[in-house]
């Protein structure tokens, strides 16, 4: 059959092939090797025959920077240890419980001072086993007070626009505080407000909690809210607006981790609220719109069940309406607009004078917008100044609001609420349940992606109710990964592959454009606190190296199959609730079938990488007929399976996947093929499917060294 080789090094990338052993000792050998699969059918392209190779051990890599093999594939000690709460296998466990919080709110916009005022009663239920002495309350416009302590963490944080530190109020004024009608003094710590409770409270107890407020709503950029002024008057995006419960858990007890411009952790509970606004402005909230005659036109009215039976937009409120004051349901004096949703944690709002308002119908089942109400088609709609209009902006949004429901549902959980809006205001690029913040000026692909990006928020975490504040990689990235598939899907690929700041942003091949973070000895991990990675590292780790794990896990790891299931069971199992990344861990591992202790390690509690190498090629006994054994090398620390390709003298090519179990006890492998076609060259991850670090040898040609 021929000769083998043994490898001798010259320099970096060449290798010369000295005598070696018999090929019938070669071939004895391997069979104690591991042997490299064939490309699975979920990896495979069109028109790429596969076939088995022999795999033997051959010495470890020049240089031995990468950690040992026990190192990698050592077991991994999770942050959060499984018990009654939470199972070893992911699951929510036998004892797992979780406080609720109901809230009924009535506010006002006071346009001529921009000031939010509002009440609001709490219904808090301890579900916990604990007995309760004191509730902590969030009171996150506190960060725009001077002596916030965001104002000194700004530099470092990602809510550091210029708005977040130069423009700064009074916070929010508690007007007054009690509990089940005894008043209380509230101690406010920054943006946390703490209540001592006269009579503690029992598990299984339950307190209502009644808190007045207000607060100036900060100009152009809130952050999380703000007023901006278009051509026909305001827009108040209301966001992280009231008084709202912090979560008392299993793990942590009360999380009060101080509100420094990252994101948010709430239980769940249903929300009835009103806002109280002058007779020419009209509100889109989250939920649904209880009492649509008592602020709406009959035409108005008539074209939303036009929209209920509609596959396209219907214009609710036209350019037209917007300058004529004879389109509203009053001529005077204020409306006050009543919403209701049920199992949120949370709910924002936008008013104005300048909106135009579109519709269409969502295919899903009819949704009740509250207790006691028939149920009503579910609708995709778009607010937004006329300066959002044209073809390339906002015409498009309740068609990218449509796809995105409808594209989520089908492939991971179907969405539970009534309706899912998009807003064209300032341009927050912002997420809440139902309702997301975008921007009037965004166009073609970036209003499709943004869009997408903040309806995708639905199910990650305002579905899976992961805690923002302390992973964000959790929500931000599990939401970008479903977004790259989502612009993949949408109008045969019309805005794909996703390349914005979010995803790929260089070149749209993940592959490549990850490897600058997996190289920078500066970036953090993925399991680094959200409130310590800086601007520089928000989206590229946060969000892009999140995203992409999660393509490596389904596409190279899993295969879509597996993925899928265990991915929809995660969230099916947790859907709200509170996971963290232990439970994700155990269950994408249970559930798909893999111990995947090595990939956590590698791509979440550290960066490290792949890093492959052509080590030698050469022909049995010299003759393509006698077979093909090409050496690869592993010099990296996450060894992702790897597909080999081996290209023909007649244009075809056959690929070979290698497994990670390959490298669990070498550095080098020896991949023997039987005799055939000629050979003229071998590549390693020909379609960059994978971060190789290095790609200088990645490919070699057979028979020249």
């Amino acid at each position: 059959m021929g000769w083998g080789c043994d490898l001798t090094w010259i320099d970096k990338r060449k290798v010369v092939c000295m005598q070696g052993m018999k090929a019938g000792a070669l071939f004895g050998t391997a069979l104690a090797g591991i042997l490299a699969s064939s490309v699975p059918a979920w990896a495979q392209t069109a028109g790429s025959p596969t076939d088995e190779a022999r795999v033997k051990g051959a010495g470890t890599s020049a240089g031995g920077a990468a950690p040992m093999a026990a190192d990698i594939f050592a077991p991994l000690a999770y942050p959060q240890p499984e018990n009654a709460y939470r199972a070893g296998s992911g699951l929510p466990g036998p004892a797992y419980w979780q406080n609720r919080a109901d809230y009924s709110i009535a506010a006002r916009i006071d346009p001529a001072t921009h000031v939010l005022s509002g009440s609001e009663t709490i219904t808090y239920t301890n579900n916990s086993p604990d007995t309760l002495d004191v509730l902590w309350i969030q009171l996150d416009q506190n960060i725009y007070r001077p002596d916030s302590r965001a104002a000194s963490a700004a530099h470092e944080s990602h809510g550091s626009h210029p708005g977040m530190t130069s423009v700064h109020t009074d916070g929010v004024v508690i007007e007054h505080a009690a509990v089940d009608g005894a008043a209380v003094t509230p101690l406010v710590s920054d943006t946390r407000m703490q209540l001592r409770l006269a009579r503690p409270l029992p598990p299984k107890g339950r307190v209502a909690v009644r808190i007045s407020w207000h607060y100036t709503v900060p100009g152009t950029w809130g952050g999380r809210t703000a007023v901006s002024d278009t051509k026909n008057g305001p827009i108040y995006e209301i966001a992280q607006w009231y008084p709202r419960m912090e979560v008392y858990d299993d793990r942590r007890g009360w999380n009060t981790l101080p509100y420094l411009g990252q994101e948010f952790f709430l239980d769940y509970g249903d929300f009835d609220y009103s806002v109280e606004v002058p007779w020419n402005y009209t509100v889109a909230g989250s939920g649904a719109l209880t009492n649509p005659n008592d602020v709406l036109t009959a035409a108005e009215r008539a074209r939303l069940a036009q929209a209920g039976r509609s596959e396209t937009r219907v214009m609710i409120r036209t350019p037209a309406d917007v300058t004529d004051p004879h389109s509203h349901a009053a001529s005077s004096g204020t409306k006050t607009w009543h919403f209701h949703m049920a199992n949120t944690r949370d709910v924002s709002f936008a008013a104005s004078p300048a909106f135009v308002w579109d519709a269409a119908h969502i295919d899903l089942p009819d949704e009740s917008p509250g207790p006691g109400r028939p149920k009503q088609p579910r609708l995709a709609m778009s607010v937004y100044p006329v300066e959002g209009i044209g073809a390339h902006g906002w015409d498009r949004s309740t068609t990218y609001v449509k796809h995105a429901i409808e594209y989520f549902s089908s492939m991971w959980f179907v969405y539970p609420w009534p309706n899912a809006i998009n807003l064209g205001g300032y341009g927050a690029g912002m997420e809440y349940p139902g309702i997301v913040f975008d921007g009037w000026s965004d166009r073609d692909p970036e209003l499709f992606w943004i869009t997408t990006h903040e309806l995708g928020h639905g199910w990650f975490p305002m579905i899976v109710g992961t805690d923002e504040r302390r992973r964000a990689w959790m929500d931000e990235g599990f939401n970008t990964f479903i977004d790259a598939y989502a612009s993949d899907h949408f109008n045969h690929g019309e805005f794909a592959p996703k390349q914005d700041s979010e995803f790929a942003p260089k070149t749209g091949v993940p592959a490549d454009d990850i490897v600058p973070i997996l190289t920078d000895a500066n970036a953090p991990t993925l399991m680094t606190p959200a409130d310590l990675v800086s601007e520089r590292y928000r989206h590229s780790v946060t969000y892009f190296k999140s995203a992409y794990g999660l393509k490596l896990l389904r596409e190279q790891i899993l295969g879509p199959d597996r993925f899928d299931a265990a991915f929809r069971r995660y969230i099916a199992v947790w859907a709200f609730k509170h996971p963290g990344p232990s439970d994700f861990f155990r269950i994408m591992e249970s559930e798909g079938g893999e111990d995947l202790s090595w990939f956590w390690r590698g791509w979440y509690f550290r960066n490290w990488s792949p890093n492959y190498a052509i080590a030698g090629t050469s022909y049995v006994d010299g003759d393509p007929s006698h077979g093909l054994v090409v050496h690869v090398e592993n010099r990296g620390s996450l060894p992702l399976p790897v597909v080999l390709r081996r290209e023909f003298s007649d244009g075809t090519h056959a690929d070979t996947r290698i497994p990670t179990e390959t490298w669990m006890r070498q550095k080098t492998a020896t991949l023997t093929f039987p005799g055939g076609p000629k050979v003229t060259r071998v590549r390693l991850d020909p379609d960059h499917v994978i971060p190789d670090v290095d790609r200088a040898d990645n490919d070699a040609e057979v028979g020249v060294h």
